[in-house]
């Protein structure tokens, strides 16, 4: 009778993936691995001063060791997603968490500065291949208020890892001096992508696929041209940004970029009239919560990733802090994003976009909360510690916007593209982080060549302010049209 029992349960777990109790097993290895691979890229902020040191690396070297993973990350994430679409996600998922883990030894082992940016491009690659999985399979194992909460854990690994990763660089530095130091921000990764590794062979499904509808054969159904036609335009988009100092000329890209993006328009319809499975399904951007979500979560990291880079500018440049203490400004909005993002999950199902107006709101008042500080800082009033309590604010936004946006914004969009859909989104967080940066840091530096350090953060955070009020309109649009059958669903 026990086995008939076990037998109808296992069963039941193969036709309903949602019913399955190993999903929360299979969640616990999605966040450990993001957590790894964001830990990484926080971690490796922190080091670059040591990394000079130790490879004797020029300045164009440094910016490569950034731009390097930003880029390879940006360009295979929708192709990667789409091929979890159609070859199943756990399998491609334990490859790119393999990928990493090689890629963070190599970098941690590097002889040179060539070697390392080399090991960089890889560890994007591996990061594009793992990311759309894990949005994908937390797509695949939970509806409904439970992937409210699954995405409510993401969030709460996405705050631990952003506020661990400076501290545990300063520390590492610190421990290893400044040659082995820098190393071990890298090969701190290998123990968590071993164990990533063998609790995924371990839990996920026999074999590594989930049992989804097929959309396509052999190499047809992955759209190669698609990919490789999306895969240029975001490369030449994410370049001319992520590039410093390439001259007026590397600006060309852009207008290519957009040609291609075009171009790969034109051939994704021409896919489906000769009746295959696009790499996209471009009917899912008339999915008003889909694209308003997108919209939404470009804007907000186009505006919001520049906040640490101008804190983190400011307080060491502007006031003489140390690096590690410059790590130390973000901890509690780190940990507040992380907190929040959990209680977030559990309601957004409840609440829907307005918990996510909620977020902007609060993150315009910590943005003119911060402002404040640094003027009256700036005027001998206050310690420059009292950031930490406004950018509090801050972080309590991040946990209410990214992760319950990140549930609307895929609640409609059908299994069968969940990868691709998911990995489209992050692409806009990569496209919206590169131009922020880039412009806003441009336009603080060129203030600060005129003025006052206050001034140039009251610029930089006044432009963050701008993208975050036009995500707040988006929002708001979004709550207006949805009709209401729609709100109270999500």
């Amino acid at each position: 009778m026990a086995s008939s029992e076990k037998t109808l349960r296992r069963s039941a777990a193969t036709d309903d993936p949602t019913a399955d109790p190993v999903r929360w097993r299979i969640l616990f290895v999605l966040l450990v691995t993001i957590f790894m691979t964001l830990v990484g890229v926080s971690i490796v902020n922190v080091a670059l001063p040591s990394i000079r040191q130790g490879l004797n690396a020029s300045q164009a070297d440094l910016q490569w060791v950034l731009s390097g993973y930003a880029l390879t990350f940006g360009v295979v994430l929708v192709a990667a997603g789409r091929a979890g679409d159609i070859m199943g996600r756990g399998g491609l998922f334990l490859i790119g968490v393999t990928i990493f883990t090689l890629a963070s030894v190599g970098a941690g082992l590097a002889p040179s500065a060539e070697w390392l940016n080399a090991s960089r491009f890889v560890q994007g690659i591996g990061s594009g291949l793992l990311n759309p999985q894990g949005l994908g399979m937390i797509q695949h194992y939970f509806r409904g208020e439970e992937r409210g909460r699954a995405f409510g854990y993401f969030g709460t690994a996405v705050g631990f890892s952003v506020a661990i990763g400076p501290v545990l660089g300063g520390f590492l530095i610190q421990l290893g001096g400044p040659d082995l130091g820098w190393r071990l921000t890298f090969l701190v990764n290998v123990p968590i992508g071993l164990l990533a590794i063998i609790l995924g062979l371990m839990w996920f499904p026999r074999p590594l696929i989930e049992r989804l509808p097929r959309t396509g054969s052999g190499l047809r159904s992955l759209d190669p041209v698609g990919a490789l036609l999306l895969g240029a335009a975001v490369l030449a988009i994410l370049f001319p940004f992520v590039e410093a100092g390439g001259g007026p000329a590397v600006w060309l890209l852009l207008p290519l970029g957009l040609l291609l993006v075009w171009l790969w328009v034109l051939w994704e319809q021409r896919y489906v009239r000769l009746g295959l499975s696009p790499m996209v399904d471009l009917k899912i951007f008339a999915t008003r919560s889909y694209t308003n979500g997108i919209t939404i979560m470009t804007l907000y990291f186009m505006g919001m990733t520049s906040v640490w880079v101008l804190v983190a500018l400011y307080v060491q440049e502007g006031d003489g802090r140390s690096a590690l203490q410059a790590g130390f400004f973000g901890v509690p909005a780190a940990l507040l994003a992380a907190y929040t993002a959990h209680w977030a999950g559990s309601r957004v199902a409840r609440l829907g976009r307005m918990l996510i107006i909620g977020g902007l709101l609060l993150a315009l008042f910590g943005l003119a909360l911060s402002v404040a500080v640094v003027v009256l800082h700036e005027a001998g009033h206050l310690s420059v510690w009292w950031l930490m309590a406004s950018l509090s604010f801050i972080g309590v936004a991040q946990g209410v916007v990214i992760s319950p946006n990140q549930t609307l914004t895929l609640a409609e969009v059908p299994l069968d593209y969940a990868g691709s859909s998911g990995a489209i989104m992050q692409t806009g967080q990569r496209i919206g982080t590169a131009v922020g940066i880039a412009l806003i840091t441009a336009a603080s530096f060129y203030t600060l060549s005129m003025s006052s350090w206050s001034t140039a953060i009251i610029v930089g955070f006044g432009l963050i302010g701008v993208m975050v009020v036009l995500a707040l309109l988006v929002a708001l649009r979004d709550v207006r049209l949805r009709p209401a059958r729609g709100r109270r669903r999500f």
